[in-house]
């Protein structure tokens, strides 16, 4: 099986080395294995013939059987096109193409009948097809097939005649293989429970179905494989660190009661006290905490980051906090620093700004264990950087950091791995938490700090502005400040939009009597830093910036977040960006401004910011709309490249995966029983992933 699933697409009837060559470069087609999971992206209905009168604007695809009347190419060499007349008797069209057009114009003959498929478009009052397929008609009970494959190619390999038709002819040959056979992976429990499909019969009604119910049932047999074994792999992986590495014991507790008791400026949430008591459970266990910590933004979860170091330098470890900028490290600094000073413990910051005398100082305090929490940017990945006992290790906004970053701060520790809590406040949608963190436990804070008020959003258009700078003076005259945040630091030739340059002059005019501030990335730290110092101060009333200010920076005073061109950011980013107000007691507000011309999806984004400020509902939408690959930075961990899971889709068979998973490995840990050797198999045979993502979060 591994021989012929290993074997070079060149010995296929039909490729050879030259094509095979293409197919490799263009779509990584090398082997058989390669091409059956070369998965259509969408199958044509070849059981309807419509006909011409019966078009409708934005069909999707038809099929139409006719004669073409006249077929001539029009235009001169470089520019020219064939157009060939097209009539079923129920009307008229032109079929167009303008690549290939000299090899057709030799192969098409008037007054013949042919079928021809395609994407019809009305303009002008009449249909026409640019690019259709067309084949001579045989009669429709002989054609290929009723549910025909559409597979994903390439401009080039079209041009080569070698796009998805060719692949489609390529697969049959494929599975008309004498020895062609796929082996089973899934248990004959599994496979009745489900009452799934054999896995043969899976690929053959993938490729080609005899109709849409046998689509359906070889799609959710090759969904549900695909995620189980991403989670069996996961789930058993994650029981493995467990058992095998050891980590600090944290059970004293007196530093942690001493603030709570004393000290702790409010109140912590129901959703903030749980959490802390997952943590603790997990650093009296004897094994190494990997968590993830979810919670939106302005959820708490600093306060949470602090009681956690605190169980840590309780028991006479040491503890730092890695942050993406230099301005969120700082925040952070600023905002620990007032609760660890009235328990008398040492913390300092270290960011590429740090100067290298007190770089000194700093390295000699952490080796002999004086320095209890550094908090601090990428510098602290730095070899030089060590600890004499490092206990715990946070990572804020995790999704920035590299895998090898991550783990350079992992092994700080020589005697005992370090326990680990990453934070997010990007909710990462449930599907994709437990596809891409499966193996690390996750708690989430769902629940906002009393007293904070929702933030209102609305949409406005561009033409709205004077309005909008009339609300943002009432704002101010009440003694507020407003962010106004733009896509571009300068003019693009290629994007129109506005840049904020643009953005800082206009509202300079129209706000003379306020002070405005201005920060961007290609500002100096130094100057960034003095110019939200003046903004947290209330120095300047109006903050001009691009997305520099997206994460971490804290001004309660700021009630007002205008967003320029909205419709060129992310979800996420919006939401993020949103989250920079709100933070006081006051009433805030958030404006998505937009051209009027909106796509599809970016109308679905705005409505969704206007509909909801859950963080976790932006989230799902977010995945449905952009996919898994892009979010959270989840790319870099090779868990996501599904070949045919919709983590946005198919949420109920992920969760049916994980159960099944769960069940088996509850039984069967290591997999033993001879009704599981098939999944250990299987797993043996797979690929090896790097798992360094899950060991070190």
């Amino acid at each position: 099986m591994t021989n012929f699933w290993n074997t070079k697409v060149e010995f296929l009837k039909g490729i050879g080395t030259q094509k095979a060559d293409v197919l490799g470069t263009e779509l990584q087609i090398f082997t058989y294995k390669d091409l059956l999971y070369h998965f259509p992206f969408r199958h044509e209905d070849r059981t309807k013939v419509y006909a011409i009168a019966e078009l409708e604007p934005d069909m999707p695809f038809v099929q139409l059987k006719g004669k073409l009347t006249n077929i001539e190419m029009l235009g001169d060499d470089k520019k020219s096109r064939l157009v060939a007349h097209f009539t079923d008797g129920t009307g008229y069209m032109e079929l167009l193409w303008f690549q290939g057009a000299s090899y057709l114009l030799k192969s098409l003959k008037a007054n013949t009948e042919y079928l021809v498929l395609g994407v019809p478009q009305f303009f002008n009052n009449k249909f026409s097809i640019v690019h259709p397929e067309i084949e001579l008609l045989v009669s429709l009970t002989s054609q290929t097939g009723f549910l025909q494959p559409v597979y994903p190619s390439t401009e080039k390999l079209n041009r080569r005649f070698l796009g998805s038709k060719f692949i489609a002819k390529c697969v049959q040959n494929l599975l008309e293989l004498a020895n062609f056979s796929i082996p089973e992976n899934l248990n004959s429990e599994v496979l009745t429970k489900y009452r799934f499909i054999s896995r043969q019969a899976a690929f053959k009604n993938l490729h080609y179905p005899a109709h849409a119910n046998a689509l359906h049932h070889a799609k959710r047999r090759l969904k549900f494989e695909e995620l189980f074994y991403i989670q069996l792999k996961m789930l058993k992986q994650n029981k493995n660190q467990k058992e095998v590495i050891s980590g600090h014991l944290f059970d004293k507790l007196d530093l942690l009661n001493e603030f709570y008791d004393k000290h702790l400026p409010f109140q912590l949430t129901n959703a903030q006290s749980r959490v802390v008591k997952e943590i603790h459970t997990d650093m009296i266990s004897g094994k190494q905490m990997n968590r993830l910590l979810q919670g939106d933004v302005g959820s708490g979860k600093t306060m949470v980051a602090f009681l956690c170091m605190l169980m840590a330098i309780g028991n006479n470890a040491q503890t730092c906090l890695v942050a993406p900028t230099e301005i969120l490290a700082e925040q952070h600094y600023h905002t620990l620093k007032e609760y660890a000073d009235k328990l008398n413990i040492t913390i300092d910051l270290l960011t590429g700004s740090t100067r290298a005398r007190v770089r000194r100082i700093m390295h000699e305090r952490l080796m002999n264990g004086n320095l209890k929490i550094l908090i601090g940017t990428h510098a602290i990945f730095e070899d030089k950087v060590q600890f004499e006992n490092m206990g715990l290790c946070i990572i804020d906004e995790q999704h920035r950091f590299g895998v090898a970053q991550r783990r350079k701060l992992w092994e700080k520790n020589i005697d005992l791995y370090p326990h680990i809590l990453v934070m997010t406040a990007t909710p990462i949608p449930r599907t994709l938490a437990m596809t891409v963190y499966g193996d690390l436990e996750v708690s989430v804070i769902d629940e906002l700090p009393s007293g904070r008020k929702p933030i209102t959003t609305a949409f406005r258009y561009d033409a709205h502005r004077l309005r909008v700078f009339a609300f943002m003076k009432e704002e101010i005259d009440k003694g507020r400040q407003v962010y106004m945040v733009y896509p571009l630091i300068e003019e693009s030739e290629k994007l129109s939009y506005k840049n904020l340059m643009d953005g800082y002059e206009s509202v300079s005019r129209a706000f003379p009597d306020n002070h405005i501030s201005i920060m961007h990335g290609q500002m100096s730290s130094v100057d960034k830093e003095y110019e939200m110092q003046r903004f947290k101060k209330g120095e300047t009333q109006i903050m001009v910036a691009t997305t520099v200010i997206e994460v971490g920076v804290n001004v309660p005073n700021a009630s007002v977040m205008i967003i320029e061109n909205a419709e060129r950011f992310g979800l996420a980013q919006l939401h993020q960006l949103r989250g920079r107000v709100g933070r006081g007691a006051e009433q805030s507000y958030c404006i998505l401004m937009t051209k009027p011309e909106l796509s599809k999806e970016g109308r679905k984004r705005i409505d969704t910011m206007c509909k909801t400020t859950n963080g976790f509902e932006i989230a799902e939408v977010d995945l449905e709309l952009r996919g898994p690959g892009d979010m959270s930075g989840t790319q870099q961990s090779g868990v996501v490249n599904l070949m045919i899971a919709d983590l946005a889709k198919d949420g109920i068979i992920l969760q049916e995966a994980r159960n099944t998973a769960l069940a088996i490995l509850e039984k069967d840990e290591h997999l033993q029983h001879p009704d599981n050797k098939i999944f250990e198999l299987f797993l043996s045979i797979q690929k090896e992933n790097d798992s360094v993502w899950s060991r070190i979060s």
